[in-house]
């Protein structure tokens, strides 16, 4: 868990997809993960964790569904949502966290 400490105290939002290999949506997410990351660059940090490797984690952070989306700023958990979402609306939720 101090790893997860680690990650999510930036100076830049961070945004976190919880998702599985398995899960049909979770899969149709990682295009959509890779072009928020690409389209923020160094403005935020996208991390992508598999909740069947990290399972003390995801069960500490009650991830009950995949895909679970979560931005977090300055450390604390700012959004939070299950399932798919489109790029533009995941951007639009992360700018909005640099601005504040």
């Amino acid at each position: 868990m101090s790893k997860f400490g680690e990650l999510i105290n930036t100076p830049v939002p961070v945004l976190i997809d919880f998702y599985t290999e398995w899960n049909e949506a979770s899969v149709s997410m990682h295009p959509v993960i890779r072009d928020v990351a690409a389209a923020l660059g160094d403005k935020a940090k996208v991390i992508k964790i598999d909740v069947d490797k990290n399972q003390e984690l995801a069960e500490a952070l009650r991830i009950k569904n995949v895909p679970t989306l979560m931005i977090y700023n300055k450390g604390e958990i700012v959004w939070r949502k299950f399932g798919e979402l489109d790029a533009h609306s995941l951007i639009s939720l992360i700018q909005e966290q640099i601005l504040s």
